[in-house]
């Protein structure tokens, strides 16, 4: 799942002050889950927004509306209207979701209301922990299902660095080692064999380091990223 936060408000209305009806657009997937882009945030923004504390002039009027996945250019398409004098839309959505709407409504100005931070999942109740990085060649199978890319401080292959100590990270006691966990991880399955093969420096490429990145669906299997 995609996390994102709400940008600062100031950050916001400096954006947005310059226009006159704005389309407060919410997005009803990853977002809506981490609780910071649905319909419910969407309509509280309206709500903070519409205070004329925040301007020096009169606030621009705002509507809200949100579709399922702003991500989606077939759904914005579809069904996302824009209300006849809108100057602008101030999206609830990841970076993804706000570049395909600003792509459907080129010349519209399309503005983020939230800083995309990264793919994670649900620890507990409220809280999200980044898990993944989408670096394109995934390693899991050799590490126990623990992403040593997004989890490690330092993103190594090849075991823990000299700062990790008795399970934790260098940068916070209260910040865990992935490799330990892994250690431990591959301990309880029977399968520290899989420490010892040495795993050489990553090709970052198909994790976007050769430029954007795109997947094409054929068939079973055969859907393919370049």
């Amino acid at each position: 799942m995609i996390v994102g936060d709400l940008k600062p408000l100031e950050e916001i209305v400096a954006a947005i002050k310059e226009y006159k009806q704005i389309l407060v657009l919410g997005c009803g997937s990853c977002v809506t889950v981490c609780l910071s882009g649905g319909e419910k945030e969407a309509e509280h923004l309206c709500h903070e927004l519409s205070k004329p504390k925040h301007y020096e002039g009169p606030p621009p009027a705002l509507k809200m509306g949100c579709i399922l996945r702003q991500c989606e250019q077939d759904l914005v398409r579809e069904y996302q209207l824009v209300p006849q004098g809108t100057d602008a839309i101030l999206s609830l959505a990841c970076g993804a979701g706000v570049q395909t709407v600003a792509d459907e409504h080129d010349p519209l100005p399309v503005i983020p209301a939230l800083n995309t931070t990264f793919l994670g999942a649900s620890a507990k109740p409220g809280i999200w922990a980044e898990m993944c990085r989408g670096c394109g060649d995934c390693v899991l199978t050799f590490t126990g299902g623990i992403c040593p890319v997004a989890r490690c401080a330092k993103s190594l292959f090849n075991g823990p660095c000299g700062g990790s100590q008795n399970g934790s990270c260098e940068v916070g006691l209260d910040t865990p080692c992935a490799w330990a966990m892994i250690y431990l991880r591959l301990k309880r399955q029977d399968k520290l064999h899989l420490l010892e093969e040495i795993r050489a420096p990553k090709d970052w490429r198909p994790g976007g380091a050769g430029g954007p990145r795109k997947r094409i669906r054929v068939g079973l299997g055969d859907g393919k990223s370049s």
